[in-house]
């Protein structure tokens, strides 16, 4: 947001009186402005100094703002880009299989993936509890971040039974994996359990969702079977916290 965003509101708000410079009162006025919809969704605030010269506070009373706003999902902060107004929450149902697509574009989103890798890996004890194979067998791993109307939201990894889907690494990993195992190997999911946990982003998965290292995150867990019964394969989805609202039907 450039500064003139000021300009579109000046004079709509309060004084700024010591109430208003405190946190609770900044975050109050920012909050207005959003939900008045003067500051738009994915609209970018102007830098922090800035920001603090408007409400005649430090940058720490502005930052405590700030981040009372984004523990609501009001406002959410790339890594080394600043601050931007939150777009509403993507309502997603984790017993559903392959519907990020589908999902965003229901509600009026414009969903993108992006591979970053497929490749063979030794098989993590985390991985090994959940596919039932020896630690340190070479199995498949698929790595891939997935966007919101531009927005980087999710960073997932799948972790495949090393025999389960030969040649898949020709297949376009952009989509649904369930659509192309529907497709190019007649294969359906039998069972599925999953976890939903908070989680403090590692590395692999801050990076692609332009967050510091060690930030709030969602990590939804997912275990899926054949007909048979046999397990062959499992998801670790890691959420902008601030990105879902987890609904699922009874």
């Amino acid at each position: 947001m450039h500064e003139s965003a000021w300009e579109r509101d000046e004079g709509a708000g309060p004084k700024l009186d010591g109430e208003l410079r405190s946190a609770f009162g900044i975050r109050e006025e920012i909050e207005r402005r959003v939900r008045s919809g003067i500051w738009a969704p994915g609209e970018r605030l102007t830098s922090e100094r800035d920001l603090a010269e408007h409400f005649e506070t430090t940058r720490v009373t502005l930052r405590e703002a700030l981040s009372m706003l984004e523990s609501e999902g009001r406002l959410y902060r790339e890594d080394r880009r600043g601050w931007f107004v939150a777009p509403p929450r993507l309502v997603y149902d984790p017993t559903e299989r392959g519907t990020f697509d589908r999902t965003a574009r229901a509600q009026g989103r414009v969903p993108v993936t992006r591979l970053l890798d497929f490749a063979v890996v030794p098989c993590a004890p985390r991985v090994s509890a959940l596919l039932a194979l020896p630690v340190g067998l070479p199995i498949l791993r698929i790595r891939r971040q997935r966007f919101l109307d531009g927005r980087a939201v999710l960073y997932v990894e799948h972790h495949l039974q090393p025999d389960a889907f030969p040649g898949l690494e020709t297949a376009d990993l952009t989509g649904s994996m369930t659509e192309i195992y529907e497709r190019d190997y007649g294969f359906s999911y039998g069972g599925m359990v999953f976890e939903i946990t908070t989680v403090g982003l590692h590395p692999a998965a801050a990076e692609p969702l332009r967050m510091a290292v060690g930030s709030p995150g969602l990590l939804v867990t997912r275990a899926h079977d054949d007909r048979a019964g046999r397990r062959v394969d499992c998801d670790f989805e890691y959420w902008r916290h601030d990105a879902i609202l987890v609904r699922v039907a009874a």
